[in-house]
């Protein structure tokens, strides 16, 4: 039985996101965000955390599974209190940076426009 710890809309997407996307980056933030992180950001609808994130978890978009490789040691709280998550397809099983969340890097990015709905599940 799967449990869906978070699910968001997106709403925009900041004139910058896509040279992130290129690089393999998709960088969250919760919609009321100040202009300058808007500009680089994926912006969603900031809906409560119900568990935390872990290694293991299945990041849903519009469908698409991804597994969770690793979770940086701040990714949990900033998604909690700021709606904030990055995403790295850089397939790390240790992260990069405290905020990352990474999945495998041969995973294509999938298509994300407003609309889109994201989701974090477990499987457990």
């Amino acid at each position: 039985m799967s449990i869906t710890k978070y699910e968001t809309k997106v709403t925009k997407l900041g004139p910058v996101t896509q040279d992130f996307m290129a690089e393999g980056i998709l960088v969250f933030f919760q919609n009321t965000v100040p202009d300058e992180l808007a500009e680089i950001a994926i912006l969603h609808t900031h809906n409560q955390l119900q568990q935390e994130v872990v290694a293991g978890d299945k990041l849903i978009i519009d469908d698409q599974p991804l597994t969770i490789l690793c979770v940086g040691e701040v990714a949990n709280e900033n998604l909690a209190n700021l709606g904030h998550f990055v995403v790295k397809f850089n397939g790390l099983t240790q992260p990069e940076m405290p905020g990352d969340i990474s999945v495998p890097s041969n995973a294509p990015i999938p298509p994300i426009a407003p609309g889109t709905i994201v989701k974090i599940v477990s499987e457990n």
